[in-house]
């Protein structure tokens, strides 16, 4: 593609610690590496960090929904395109990520994949 991706994002692993923040980091070396607008919520034990506004989501390109458990406020992302996948997947196989997240983005809102 030759228009940078934006991308909005929320990571979230079951004790809401350390899986929460190495996938927020592993989206993060993703997004540089591939030039990714990225934007990251993570809903961790000490509670929601910076969390994500309706009008970032609707600007996005797509979701990337990172998590072991199930998220809070997942209804934000309605209609908009949607990568799920756990937090196991996204950091053992991230270049099937970034190829999901580029085929993603030319498919039609709406579209949900899981890996």
């Amino acid at each position: 593609m030759s228009q940078k991706i934006t991308i909005v994002a929320v990571t979230a692993c079951i004790s809401g610690v350390a899986h929460t923040y190495m996938a927020a980091e592993k989206l993060q070396q993703i997004a540089k590496k591939h030039e990714f607008a990225l934007q990251i919520e993570t809903q961790g034990a000490l509670g929601v960090d910076n969390l994500l506004s309706q009008d970032a989501i609707q600007a996005a390109d797509l979701a990337v929904i990172c998590a072991d458990i199930n998220i809070e406020g997942i209804e934000r992302f309605d209609g908009r395109r949607r990568l799920q996948c756990p937090i196991r997947v996204l950091l053992k196989t991230p270049e099937a990520v970034v190829s999901a997240i580029q085929r993603l983005a030319l498919l039609p809102q709406g579209t949900v994949v899981t890996l």
